[in-house]
């Protein structure tokens, strides 16, 4: 499924925010509206094929590159990174050791 298809269901759940950092991916006016309407700036990096490119802070964008990190460092775990477990319960417990195990030690 496409990002920007994903991203409705996604944005429902979003906490209330100032700013909202996504990849190229996310770069659809629909996104940009839902996002502007629920009282958020979004910070999307355009894509290359667009013709009116919006604001884009890169400054404020290298932020969301520590996250990115956290996320890779986590699926060079196996388990995480194919979802071997069938109950979320158990996969949160394997997503918190493999946390503890990489930035503990």
């Amino acid at each position: 499924m496409a990002d920007c298809i994903a991203a409705d269901t996604l944005l429902n759940l979003l906490p209330t925010t100032t700013l909202l950092h996504g990849d190229k991916g996310y770069d659809s006016e629909a996104v940009r509206r839902k996002v502007e309407a629920m009282g958020t700036a979004p910070n999307i990096p355009p894509k290359v094929n667009r013709r009116w490119k919006p604001c884009f802070s890169p400054f404020l964008y290298r932020s969301r590159n520590a996250i990115e990190r956290m996320f890779n460092r986590l699926k060079d775990f196996r388990r995480i990174a194919t979802r071997y477990d069938r109950l979320a319960a158990n996969f949160l417990a394997a997503v918190c050791i493999a946390a503890t195990v990489s930035y503990w030690l």
